[in-house]
């Protein structure tokens, strides 16, 4: 586990753009998958930057999303299908057959050929997450089984309640579509992005142990290429 404090959330998104762009020029048909939300969003900005105007190259990268609500369509600005296309793959010069993007109408039968996709592209060479309050890594909620694979999952409370802000008073969607923690621990480099201090209690468990499923990213302590890169706010510093 490497541990890499940045100052503030800005220089952590710089740093895992510095982090995914190194990569994919070391590796140009690289297997990634990436995550929504807002922390990565300057890691995004920041990779479109490179691909402009020191031509870092897409046309080979693999890319896999993380999650996806379940009945929100595409052209929502709240799906994640239109998050990565407005924010990444719209962007850059990504080829359509290379991206792996969950569908808002998953079902089982998807999800195995999810998986499928993943190994035919020889695994997933580097995994970007963050962590949500509840410990949450992509929608792998509380209680969620170790060795899961990408699966449907009913939201946990805490999660719709920080749907608020982006939903409103809408019915906000109650399920999801996401990739397992079994999945997750078999890419072969993961990078956790964590900002803000809502995710103190998440990131100390983590960091300190023990593993516990009903804190999900603790699952991550025993990966064994884990770089967390985070601002203070999120770190106990006790």
């Amino acid at each position: 586990m490497r541990l890499i404090p940045k100052p503030d959330g800005k220089a952590v998104a710089l740093e895992a753009a510095r982090i995914v762009a190194e990569t994919i020029s070391t590796i140009p048909d690289v297997s990634i998958a990436l995550p929504t939300g807002r922390t990565p969003v300057g890691m995004y900005d920041e990779l479109v930057r490179l691909h402009h105007q020191a031509r870092l190259d897409f046309s080979r990268v693999r890319i896999f999303t993380l999650d996806e609500y379940m009945g929100i369509p595409q052209a929502d600005p709240r799906s994640f299908y239109s998050y990565m296309w407005t924010r990444l793959l719209g962007r850059v010069n990504a080829a359509p057959e290379n991206i792996h993007l969950h569908s808002s109408t998953a079902t089982d039968a998807s999800c195995c050929q999810y998986e499928a996709e993943i190994r035919a592209a020889g695994g997933i060479e580097l995994l970007v997450a963050g962590v949500g309050r509840n410990g949450h890594i992509a929608f792998n909620e509380p209680g969620s089984p170790l060795d899961s694979r990408t699966r449907l999952v009913d939201l946990a409370e805490s999660t719709l309640e920080g749907m608020r802000d982006e939903f409103g008073d809408e019915a906000r969607p109650r399920q999801a579509v996401t990739i397992g923690i079994g999945t997750i621990l078999e890419a072969r480099r993961v990078l956790l992005l964590v900002a803000g201090e809502p995710k103190k209690a998440a990131l100390s468990g983590l960091i300190h142990g023990p593993i516990q499923s009903c804190n999900p990213v603790s699952a991550l302590r025993a990966h064994s290429n884990l770089t967390i890169i985070a601002e203070p706010d999120a770190l106990d510093t006790a």
